[in-house]
């Protein structure tokens, strides 16, 4: 705990001159962000161009770029980014996509609207994501997609998972917005894939005001995305004007944004690269602490853009809930420390159990071939992980290797406090 630092520990972590940040228990907070140099460069060429400037297409070309990718589809936020893709995909209401049960609601709201039918495959054992062996068992004739999500930053084994999607012809899009320039085996997290969506909100690794996009090789899919979310679905017709030939949306991502997002591009690798450093120390550290386990950090996840720190507590070893435990971490100065039962979407969408009790929406028979069920027992393993599950999103560019230490003296110091 903050009370227990020696003099020593606690003149290393206080600010230096110069250096001015809020703490909350000695270790740093979130906000304010460390933000690229030429952020401030970017907006005010917006401004000095009143406001007629072409910073999003920049944005667009420089990301894609960065990714090693074609097409880079801007958005408002990242819950519209994979609206725009669920809309451009054109399955028939009623079509089933396989998606990662512990995530947040952006993911599968796109679906929803497009009476699209979420179908939540059960994670990997010990851990928040899904996996070829957890998907497979949900594929029927009506599975169009594959949803998957990088979960704290930590990514899927893809290889497997597209290889199991191209034997059954299915479409792969990667939520990416947890794992900004997270790599697998080498390869960067929105190449591994059809598509993937990256979210650029305040509090995620690359951060903006807001802002989104998708990205993919896909040339027809690109231009689709394009006419549904930046052209509302419309064409333009001499001495008409617009005419609208789909339901489109008008999910362009302010050009404030996008500058800010254009700097942030510039020292994003930099970042990425200290966060996984950060979690590699702190993750032993962890691990040394009884009844505490980290969430595991795969072989081939070789840079981890660590977005979210999340520890499984064994409740055999305690006389406290994950409730409890959280709440004490954060009281001894890890901000943000919490549980997160609401990210087991089968659970918490409360609005898809009422549609299919009452078979309507996309749950109509037909289009739905069979009759769906959600809740927290469709996906046992999550369940059971989320139970226990206790996490913080505050890590982050602004750690150091003594803040490591402090973060496991503080859980080691709150656990044993809590032991039978």
């Amino acid at each position: 705990m903050a009370e227990r630092l020696t003099d020593a520990t606690a003149a290393r972590l206080r600010p230096s001159a110069g250096h001015v940040e809020e703490t909350l228990g000695a270790l740093p907070t979130m906000f304010p962000r460390t933000v690229g140099p030429n952020c401030l460069k970017y907006v005010q060429e917006v401004i000095s161009g009143g406001l007629k400037v072409n910073m999003a297409e920049r944005f667009e070309k420089a990301f894609a770029e960065s990714l090693g990718v074609k097409h880079c589809v801007t958005t408002p936020g990242c819950t519209s980014a994979l609206a725009t893709l669920a809309a451009a995909l054109e399955f028939e209401p009623g079509d089933e996509v396989i998606v990662s049960p512990v995530t947040d609601f952006g993911t599968i709201q796109g679906l929803c609207l497009e009476n699209y039918i979420p179908v939540f495959a059960d994670t990997e054992a010990g851990t928040v994501n899904v996996s070829a062996e957890t998907i497979e068992p949900c594929i029927t004739d009506r599975t169009r997609a594959v949803l998957v999500v990088h979960k704290t930053g930590l990514v899927c084994d893809m290889d497997p998972i597209n290889e199991l999607a191209r034997r059954h012809n299915l479409f792969v899009c990667e939520d990416a917005c947890q794992a900004a320039f997270s790599e697998y085996k080498g390869r960067v997290v929105g190449t591994l894939a059809d598509a993937a969506a990256f979210s650029f909100d305040p509090e995620k690794t690359m951060s903006s005001d807001i802002g989104g996009c998708v990205v993919t090789d896909d040339d027809a899919l690109a231009s689709r995305m394009r006419f549904i979310a930046h052209d509302r679905g419309a064409v333009w017709i001499p001495g008409f004007g617009r005419y609208h030939h789909e339901m489109g949306y008008s999910y362009r991502m302010p050009e404030c944004t996008a500058a800010i997002c254009l700097g942030q591009l510039e020292v994003i690798h930099e970042h990425a690269a200290h966060r996984d450093r950060i979690a590699r120390l702190l993750w032993p550290l962890l691990s040394e602490i009884p009844g505490v386990t980290p969430l595991p950090i795969p072989d081939n996840v070789n840079l981890f853009s660590c977005w979210m720190v999340g520890l499984w507590m064994d409740p055999s070893q305690f006389n406290c809930t994950a409730e409890e435990l959280s709440q004490q971490l954060a009281d001894a100065g890890i901000p943000g420390a919490g549980t997160a039962k609401y990210y087991l979407m089968p659970e918490a969408l409360a609005f898809l159990q009422k549609r299919t009790e009452s078979r309507s929406h996309q749950f109509s028979i037909p289009p739905a071939s069979r009759t769906y069920t959600y809740g927290a027992d469709t996906c046992p393993n999550a369940k059971a992980y989320l139970e226990n599950f206790v996490r913080w999103a505050s890590v982050s560019e602004k750690y150091q290797p003594e803040h490591c230490e402090l973060v496991a003296d503080i859980v080691r110091t709150v656990a044993d406090r809590n032991r039978h």
